[in-house]
């Protein structure tokens, strides 16, 4: 008997000695590789990353004191640039919903025991992989391209992203659901889409808006990044007050405070619809 556990533990500890190697060896790769990288950077960075390391608070510096300077034209900044906010919360909006509703339907069909075809299953799942793993902002160029300036190709490229990240999403969420109340549909005749949308989408629909409004805030900060190649919005507000520099930053500054406060009211508007759907669903399932 301690012949066996002296073996054991001889066994434990030459596992974790070459567990701790190959942690090790993962270890200074990684550093390797992240350093290449560092160097590769620098060495393709028109100023060099080291001489322009100390004029790094430059910028803040001169729009924070732009904008302390003229602090008393900063309400009239916001009531100028609302408009822009307005549209780039819209964009994202709609490209949310857009993308949500696309995203709910093709999350049934790529959800396996909920699939009416099975051969459907890996075709929409690349689909959903493809559509996530393009940044939106390589689509919007392309469709500003094709489409010229403006809101729609923000919107499409934003809502393209959005289906690809919520199909996935909710994919998994259907994964969990309970099967009874589908097979009691089908039992009496129900089609695939009445089971979907009487036996399934009820029992999920807490977390797909609860992952549609978290997605409403990352689309938000994406329109107003898009703003930057010419999509419209606040961001494109933004690029020409920067572009222009000093006599500007204060501007930039406005801007900068809308779209921070949005984001925060955004934010904690979700927080709350999120945790009432989640504790006010676990209240109900303990009374009843």
């Amino acid at each position: 008997m301690t012949d066996t556990r002296i073996e054991i533990q001889a066994n434990y500890l030459a596992a974790m000695r070459q567990k701790r190697l190959l942690n090790g060896i993962l270890l200074i790769v990684f550093v390797s590789l992240l350093l290449a990288g560092f160097q590769t950077a620098n060495a393709r960075n028109a100023g060099g990353f080291w001489q322009g390391l100390p004029n790094i608070l430059d910028f803040p510096t001169d729009v924070v004191g732009e904008a302390w300077d003229r602090k008393h034209l900063l309400p009239g900044y916001f009531a100028k640039y609302a408009r822009s906010l307005i549209e780039t919360v819209n964009i994202a909006a709609a490209a949310t919903l857009v993308g949500a509703l696309m995203a709910l339907g093709l999350s049934l069909l790529a959800t396996r025991r909920l699939a009416p075809a099975v051969r459907l299953i890996g075709p929409i799942r690349r689909l959903l992989d493809i559509l996530r793993a393009i940044p939106e902002i390589v689509v919007a160029l392309v469709l500003i391209f094709l489409l010229g300036g403006g809101p729609v190709p923000a919107m499409i490229a934003i809502a393209l992203h959005t289906i690809g990240a919520l199909g996935k999403l909710f994919s998994e969420v259907n994964e969990n659901a309970s099967l009874k109340p589908v097979e009691g549909l089908a039992s009496v005749g129900a089609n695939w889409m009445q089971r979907m949308c009487l036996g399934v989408i009820p029992q999920v629909a807490p977390n797909y808006l609860s992952y549609a409004l978290l997605r409403f805030e990352i689309n938000i900060r994406a329109s107003a990044i898009l703003g930057f190649v010419g999509a419209g919005g606040i961001g494109y507000d933004l690029r020409n007050t920067m572009s222009w520099g000093q006599g500007k930053f204060d501007e930039a500054a406005a801007i900068f405070l809308l779209l921070f406060a949005t984001i925060i009211v955004v934010d904690q508007i979700s927080s709350v619809v999120r945790n009432h759907l989640a504790f006010g669903r676990q209240e109900r399932a303990l009374t009843s």
